[in-house]
């Protein structure tokens, strides 16, 4: 790759351009006094390096790179309750902006390391001077305490080269099934929880209107 810059660029452009989107709806639910599905929104483009690596690690050449990589640019929305992984992958489907590929639920069907998420993979049109070029997107979605425990991971996975020790592996397992015993034991207060947020939520705005 002589100039990773300017292969890079349309990447970049379709991460900057979906945070603002979904944050934009994350606003839309805050300021309609609804609960918000999307707690928040992060995004990134796979650093050189590990693009590389997943180049030689799957034995593809670098001109296979555009169509067999489906991860080089990625968003993360992160909620609060398992519910609202499913809403937010209704309210993915339900965009004309983009096209969605192809899915994958490791909530339902949890990695042997205890990773949950659910994953999809969008096709994002990029608007550039010589025109659309339309780049793949990884969306993961998952719950706070998916994420808390994917972040400890994915730490221990770069210390240890993706080589964690089988007792670390141990633990991070029993960690795995804590989070999603927490997310169960919140989802069924869920309710609660959100009438409670709504009232904070309108009292504030209340505060803001009086100011």
């Amino acid at each position: 790759m002589s100039n990773w810059e300017v292969y890079l660029a349309p990447y970049k452009q379709a991460v900057e351009e979906l945070k603002v989107k979904m944050k934009g709806l994350r606003e839309q639910y805050t300021m309609s006094s609804k609960h918000t599905p999307i707690e928040f929104v992060t995004g990134r483009v796979k650093p050189i390096v590990s693009i590389i690596e997943k180049v030689n690690r799957k034995q593809i050449t670098m001109d296979q790179l555009e169509e067999e990589i489906t991860d080089i640019s990625g968003i993360r929305l992160v909620c609060q309750f398992v519910t609202d992984i499913d809403t937010i992958v209704e309210m993915i489907h339900d965009r004309t902006d983009f096209t969605v590929i192809e899915e994958r639920d490791y909530i339902k069907e949890k990695k042997d390391s205890g990773y949950r998420s659910y994953h999809m993979v969008i096709q994002y049109p990029v608007h550039t001077i010589e025109g659309t070029k339309y780049v793949f997107v990884e969306i993961q979605i998952r719950t706070l305490a998916m994420n808390f425990w994917a972040t400890i991971e994915h730490s221990l996975n770069y210390k240890y080269s993706g080589e964690i020790p089988e007792d670390i592996q141990r633990r991070l397992q029993r960690a795995a099934e804590a989070a999603f015993n927490l997310d169960e034991e919140m989802s069924k207060i869920q309710d609660e929880v959100r009438e409670a947020q709504q009232i904070i939520t309108r009292k504030q705005f209340e505060n803001r209107s009086n100011s």
